[in-house]
């Protein structure tokens, strides 16, 4: 079996495993991950999670061209922008989870720190999260408002619509923006109580140990 083969595979069935515990439903999300040629795999448009096909998968070329498959999803220049300003992205997955949304529609949410410092591993595996404005569902403006991080951040959240991380390779970013919407649900659940969380000595000493990007 090919790389790109076993890379397919992956991505159909991590899709599915977030799609049958209700991190995304219908046919909203999309997942991409490079190939080992410096392609790229890409969920297609109006596709769910459930039920991806490898062999209908998106395929691009080194140059950015569509040589193979079905349409890609709207979101392309979402998963562009973190690929170009980012090189140590190698998977992009965006998910319309639950809790996260909600989280990301309460007031006094810190749009430069989207997720409260409650677990370690939010962290380690994100960093600080940008809390983006709301976007028309395929407005090119997604991938724009991405670029002027600079890929200083690898994660994002699209206000009222969803979360967005780059990740190393498919697997890392399935688990970091698992554990971005685990800690969103923690968010909502501690709402209105007076909830221990991380001290900033903590986080610090988080960010120095596993040499966690943190930027302001």
């Amino acid at each position: 079996m090919s790389e790109e083969t076993k890379l397919r595979e992956l991505i159909c069935t991590l899709a599915k495993s977030m799609f049958d515990r209700g991190l995304t439903g219908g046919s909203t999300g999309n997942i991409s991950a490079r190939t080992p040629d410096g392609g790229l795999l890409v969920s297609p448009t109006g596709t769910s999670f459930g039920r991806l096909d490898p062999a209908r998968l998106s395929r691009f070329d080194a140059q950015g061209v569509l040589i193979d498959g079905d349409a890609p999803t709207k979101e392309m220049p979402l998963h562009s922008a973190f690929y170009d300003t980012r090189t140590s992205a190698g998977a992009v997955v965006h998910l319309h989870s639950c809790h996260s949304v909600a989280w990301s529609m309460m007031p006094g949410v810190d749009a430069d720190d989207f997720l409260p410092p409650m677990t370690p591993y939010a962290i380690m595996k994100l960093g600080r999260v940008k809390l983006l404005p709301f976007f028309l569902p395929g407005d090119p403006a997604m991938g724009e408002a991405v670029r002027g991080l600079a890929g200083k951040r690898s994660a994002v959240m699209l206000a009222n619509h969803g979360p967005v991380v780059a990740g190393k390779d498919i697997e890392a970013a399935c688990n970091a923006i698992e554990e971005l919407e685990d800690t969103a649900r923690l968010a909502m659940l501690m709402r209105g109580y007076d909830a221990r969380m991380l001290t900033p000595d903590q986080v610090q000493a988080l960010v120095t140990k596993f040499d966690v990007e943190w930027e302001a």
